[in-house]
């Protein structure tokens, strides 16, 4: 009796830590790819930044050279007040699915949670809503 109650813990710890190592691997990869869109930003790739936006193939040439410069001005105002982001560090991502009426559609969303570490010493922590679109994750 034993042996047969070790052999079922044994296998349901198993099962527990294989199932939970896969989540948190999509937690990871949400809050990766928005840590990926700020750094391009910083790095004065505001193209890039503004096309992980959801739908911004969809949005007129005015309106995305808009975005661009508003996100370049962003970048600039934080050199200004904070001696500009030094870094950009992953503290959390929270994963969610949305299951759309009668459709049976599932949307895969995110929170990418951010910690912007500013050359004057100071830290802040950022949200950065994500959708998972066509396989790729994105910034709402």
């Amino acid at each position: 009796m034993r042996k047969i109650f070790f052999i079922i813990f044994t296998f349901s710890v198993f099962m527990f830590l294989a199932c939970s190592s896969e989540e948190h691997k999509n937690d990871i990869a949400a809050a990766k790819a928005a840590k990926e869109y700020y750094d391009s930003l910083l790095a004065g790739n505001s193209a890039f930044f503004v096309r992980g936006m959801y739908l911004s193939d969809t949005i007129p040439d005015g309106y995305r050279e808009e975005l661009e410069a508003n996100a370049k001005m962003f970048v600039a105002r934080q050199n200004e007040e904070h001696h500009g982001i030094r870094e950009i560090r992953i503290l959390n991502c929270v994963n969610d699915t949305i299951h759309v009426g009668k459709t049976g559609q599932r949307v895969h969303a995110a929170n990418a949670f951010l910690v912007f570490c500013f050359g004057d010493s100071l830290n802040e922590e950022v949200v950065v809503p994500m959708v998972e679109h066509k396989g790729r994750w994105l910034m709402r």
